[in-house]
This record gives structure tokens, sequence and C-alpha cells, in this order.
């Protein structure tokens, strides 16, 4: 499979703006062959919405959602703030599109809400984790973890257990002085080398680049391979489009060579869960 990350810069608020790059991007992507394009998180918005007077929200059927799936056969993940429910909730989304049609939403699970990061006063978090199909006939299956999602070890072991082959992890990373010894593209690396040696897939991290308020948003977008190893990686700090292939029949020749995610236990793993819930473990 061929897949390009688009790592792209957004203007703050300019939903056509950001459209009109994403269709340069997916036009580029498309004439180099590609079968699956990636865009970082809240690409069409920007990340800091609770900045902004307007709500920047879209619904599933918004007319520029659809100018974008209409724009290429080849599969497509983009982020943005969706409105649910008639404007009652707004989400932290980045959806699926494949043959020009939509296959799967996934809604940002854990929203960091400390220092500068206050997503939990502008978004309602999603409540559902799924895999879904992906590549010629439905062949693969991906997920979606985005940005902080993939801080949550647990959402990663899931979605490998619903079948994915491969994470898609679109992020709004910025570098800043919080917390203390960060170093947000060793943290980064260090998470998508993780997953991709214990749990045996590609990981497909795609990262935006550009300024808002505080943060730096540092790029360095990339794709790992089901042995950790990097496939290939984008320029920090500038727009940049990487293409690679990738050969997905070697996810199951890693996990038959060593089953790591064979025997997950999951009766096991659902019993202790319920005893931590039954003590108060949840928020």
């Amino acid at each position: 499979m061929r897949i390009a990350l688009a790592q792209t810069d957004a203007v703050l608020g300019d939903i056509d703006a950001n459209v009109e790059r994403a269709e340069q991007m997916i036009d580029e992507a498309t004439a180099r062959g590609a079968e699956m394009v990636v865009f970082p998180e809240l690409s069409l918005s920007g990340f800091s919405v609770g900045e902004l007077d307007d709500d920047v929200s879209m619904e599933l059927d918004d007319k520029r959602l659809l100018r974008l799936a209409e724009r290429t056969d080849a599969g497509l993940l983009v982020g943005f703030p969706e409105a649910q429910t008639h404007g009652l909730h707004t989400y932290n989304s980045a959806a699926y599109f494949a043959d020009r049609r939509l296959t799967h939403v996934h809604r940002k699970l854990y929203l960091p809400n400390y220092s500068i990061f206050e997503e939990r006063k502008h978004f309602l978090p999603g409540q559902t984790s799924r895999a879904y199909p992906v590549g010629g006939a439905g062949r693969h299956r991906a997920a979606t973890l985005i940005c902080n999602d993939a801080w949550q070890p647990q959402l990663a072991f899931l979605s490998v257990q619903d079948g994915a082959h491969i994470l898609l992890v679109p992020a709004a990373s910025g570098q800043s002085t919080f917390p203390e010894h960060y170093n947000a593209r060793e943290y980064w690396e260090g998470i998508t080398r993780f997953y991709g040696r214990m749990y045996q897939l590609f990981v497909v991290f795609v990262n935006r680049v550009g300024t808002e308020g505080q943060l730096r948003f540092w790029g360095g977008s990339h794709v790992i391979d089901p042995w950790g190893e990097m496939v290939g990686e984008c320029a920090e700090f500038a727009e940049d489009l990487l293409v690679v292939d990738i050969d997905l029949s070697e996810v199951r020749r890693r996990r038959r060579g060593i089953p790591l995610v064979r025997e997950a236990r999951l009766g096991m793993l659902r019993r202790e869960i319920d005893r931590l819930l039954d003590v108060g473990g949840d928020l």
C-alpha cells in the first residue's frame, strides 16, 4: 500500500483556506500514486478553536468535506471539529473516506485539559474505538488514535485486538516548555516505535506544522514498521508530503514469527477491569 503523509500548516478558523490547501496535497499525492492520504489533527480548522469567536464545527455532510472526498478514490483521513446533534455537541474528529464515501469517524477519546491545553472545555470526548476496513476490497484494517489518544496504550491494544494492521495517528503536537524534561519528538518516536514493536503493526504518525499562540508545531511525521524501524520521515517545521510504500503482509509475518498479540486473554482482562470498576476505578 502506498501511503501519503500530508504534513500541513493550518490557518486558524479559515476552513476554506485549509480545504484548498488539502485539495492541493490530495492532488499531488494522487499524482504520485497514493492509495491513502492522511492529514493531521484538526487540519481543516486549526487547533486552538477556543480562541475563535465563530463556531467552525462541521457536520459530516458538510459540502467542503464531501468535496475533499470526491477529489480522490484513495483512502482519505482528515481532521476537523465535528458538530453533532443539532449543534449540542462538538467532537475533535477524524473522518476516513474510501472510494469517495464515508467509512469511519473516530472522535478523540482522551482530551488534554492541563497547562495550555483546554480541549475538554471545547470538545466532548468520543465513546467508541473501532478498527475499520482499508485498502483494496477492505482486506486490511486500520484504527485511528488522535494525538493524546496514542498516549493511552490500552487503546492501541484494543485496536490490535479489533484487527488493526495500521495505526493512523493524526496529531497537533507542539513543542512547549511544559512538562519538564519533555522533548516532543523524542516522546513521539518512543511511543510509535513501541507500538510498532509490541503490537506488530505499521504506525503512521502525521503531525502538523506552524504556530498558534504558545505552541510551535514541529512536524516530523513518520511511518514505523512492525519491527519498530523508521520507514520514512518528514522534515521538521515545514510543510511536507511524504509518500511511503508499505507491505501489509509483513504484519502477519511478524505476528506469526513472534506471536506477542495472539494471546490477549480478554476474559481475564475483563474480570480484572470489572474488579477495578467495582472499587471506583473509573472517572
